[in-house]
């Protein structure tokens, strides 16, 4: 019980520090905790201006972990983020040294990601998913721990390229960024344009030591030894064998082709989720048990991750497209019928 209230005090001492400089977007905030205590990335969409950006931001200076982050644009180069071999000039002649890129970090903000072609995609797949990068046939291993967290603007706006499939399995979630609400979108004027908003200093850059406004935030919330034990105490929380069968017969479900299919899949679904959603959906119910309180997982731990997991991981067919019909609606009810 120790343990398990240690947790929940570490877990929301995190949310509380992250609450000083976000305005609402409660919802966001547990889903992108709950993917960092279980060690995978983040998929954040929404359109611009929503705070995603500004929320991985505040993350950042809340651990105390190496963070950088990559601009996405159309003319970014692999290299650009893994790093390369320069040319290094001394006395004794000259050498190549490798120069390391952003993505030897900690944590790494891939800011609008779907802004960059698919060979530049391509260049994050090792480091997403097997944590390493490997140049010029030479494999380094990134520190642990070790996440992406990518924000992306809505695929019908200008200048977008859609991720593969490949990649979007690589996020342990995607999270939908919405809109606030009246009372939020007045507490976001007042933190930005009141008047202690124009007496404070200016954020320094995040790898430097951050000049936050009062009360400010501490990058000694939680370190990378204090992140790994909280991975591994989510390790060990059991999952009934009931609760289990349901996670793996709701991804099970997404598969259009196999003959158990229900109806919604076959009606609408062109394919389903890989083993990874699977994964993500026990090992994130897991954190949620404990962040609750609780030393084994719930139906309703499932039920609260499943669409984060899911709603990147299939792909909607010609009849859900001339129907109109949405991926959360889908998911949602795949969900509610399989995760009693």
């Amino acid at each position: 019980m120790d343990n398990i209230t240690h947790f929940a005090e570490q877990y929301e001492k995190i949310r509380t520090e992250i609450a000083k400089e976000m305005i609402g977007q409660e919802d966001v905030v547990e889903h992108l905790l709950l993917a960092v205590v279980a060690g995978g990335n983040v998929l954040l969409e929404g359109v611009p201006g929503l705070g995603k950006t500004h929320l991985v931001r505040v993350l950042s200076k809340v651990l105390d972990l190496p963070f950088s982050r990559i601009q996405f644009t159309p003319d970014l180069m692999p290299a650009d983020i893994t790093g390369t071999n320069i040319l290094v000039r001394t006395e004794e002649g000259s050498s190549f040294r490798f120069q390391k890129g952003p993505l030897f970090a900690s944590i790494v903000l891939a800011d609008e990601i779907n802004r960059a072609t698919p060979k530049t995609q391509a260049a994050l797949l090792e480091a997403m998913q097997e944590h390493s990068v490997t140049v010029a046939g030479e494999t380094m291993r990134l520190p642990e721990p070790y996440f992406v967290l990518a924000t992306q603007n809505p695929v019908e706006q200008e200048g977008t390229y859609p991720l593969p499939e490949a990649q979007l399995d690589r996020f342990l979630f995607k999270v939908l960024v919405p809109f606030p609400t009246l009372q939020e979108l007045g507490g976001i004027m007042d933190l930005t344009l009141g008047a202690q908003a124009q007496a404070q200093a200016p954020v320094e850059p995040a790898l430097k030591e951050p000049a936050l406004k009062e009360p400010a935030l501490k990058r000694t919330a939680l370190g990378a030894d204090d992140l790994l034990e909280m991975r591994n105490a989510a390790k060990q929380v059991p999952v009934a064998d009931s609760v289990r069968e349901s996670a793996l017969k709701l991804v099970l479900a997404t598969h259009p082709e196999t003959p158990d299919a229900p109806e919604i899949a076959r009606k609408y679904l062109r394919f389903g989720a890989s083993p990874r959603a699977a994964q993500a959906i026990l090992s994130t119910a897991r954190v949620r048990a404990l962040e609750q309180g609780r030393f084994n997982v719930a139906y309703d731990d499932i039920r609260f991750v499943a669409p984060a997991c899911l709603r990147h991981r299939l792909a909607l067919n010609f009849a859900a497209v001339t129907e109109g019909r949405e991926m959360e609606s889908i998911v949602a009810q795949l969900v509610n019928d399989y995760v009693k």
